[in-house]
């Protein structure tokens, strides 16, 4: 059983998801040792956390030693990384890895860098240091997508058919470790997510169906490890989707997180978007 009295990591990267969490650990009345990816993770973090460290993105032993410092057992690794920075020029400044990055690379990622990949490989050099990632929602699960329809708008017309051939598409793609979202219009694909994310994949399918009424699915990986890189939605992604003309998001029910759930649903039905969660 875990002792009430240790404390819980957060190994943190972008987005709201991060602060849900730690906000979920002190609702529980647990101790709360933040280990902040620089560049990525919200400041607001330090304001919730006993002990606040930034840290590398590639200083995965500077990740161990803040950890073990705080005696930290388990720890939640959760939030984005936004890939795309680093192809940027500066690159080689922003990521130089330390030894244990290094190692880890040379020995097991050379080959295989998908995001899948990299993550179980984080995954199994904190354990081996003694530190055990738990269920990334465990402190959170309200915000998860439940099945059926969540928004008072109804779904738009022919928006099942291409809900079920998106969820189908999408699947394959995630499979595939390629993105975890298409966008569908009357059983054509628009768009598939690559590494861009998911919104400008929104932007982009808005530019390729300019009549608008499409349907975005997001959906998990098959067999989806809830210890990390669970897929989130938010009130700015349904933002993007009014401004590119889409009708409706539909969702892996119980595999993905809706960021402040109520107020994020709230906000579709005031734009006219319908939200449906699907069982995979």
């Amino acid at each position: 059983m875990t002792d009430p009295d240790e404390p819980v990591g957060l190994i943190a990267g972008s987005g709201r998801v991060p602060v849900l969490v730690a906000q979920g650990v002190r609702r529980q009345g647990r101790r709360l040792v933040v280990v902040a990816l620089r560049g990525q993770a919200d400041p607001a973090l330090r304001d919730l956390a006993q002990h606040f460290d930034w840290a590398g993105v590639t200083r995965l032993g500077r990740w161990i030693k803040l950890l073990r410092r705080r005696g930290v057992r388990r720890a939640v690794m959760v939030g984005g990384v936004r890939k795309a920075d680093m192809y940027s020029p500066l690159r080689l400044l922003r990521y130089v890895p330390d030894f244990r990055t290094a190692r880890l690379w040379y020995r097991t990622l050379r080959h295989d860098r998908r995001d899948h990949t990299v993550l179980s490989a984080v995954t199994e050099l904190l354990a081996r240091e003694g530190i055990q990632l738990v269920s990334s929602v465990k402190y959170c699960v309200e915000h998860l997508a439940t099945e059926g329809l969540m928004t008072r708008t109804p779904l738009p017309r022919g928006a099942e058919a291409d809900a079920e051939l998106g969820f189908r598409i999408a699947r394959a793609s995630a499979q595939l470790d390629v993105g975890q979202a298409v966008a569908v219009k009357d059983g054509d694909i628009i768009a598939v997510e690559a590494i861009e994310g998911t919104d400008r994949m929104i932007a982009r399918a808005g530019q390729l169906c300019p009549r608008g009424g499409w349907t975005l699915v997001k959906v998990a990986r098959p067999g989806q490890d809830m210890r990390f890189d669970v897929p989130a939605v938010g009130p700015e992604t349904i933002r993007r989707l009014k401004d590119a003309g889409a009708a409706c998001l539909v969702l892996e029910a119980q595999h993905t997180l809706i960021v402040d759930k109520p107020d994020t649903l709230k906000l579709a039905d005031e734009l006219g978007i319908a939200v449906l969660g699907k069982r995979g």
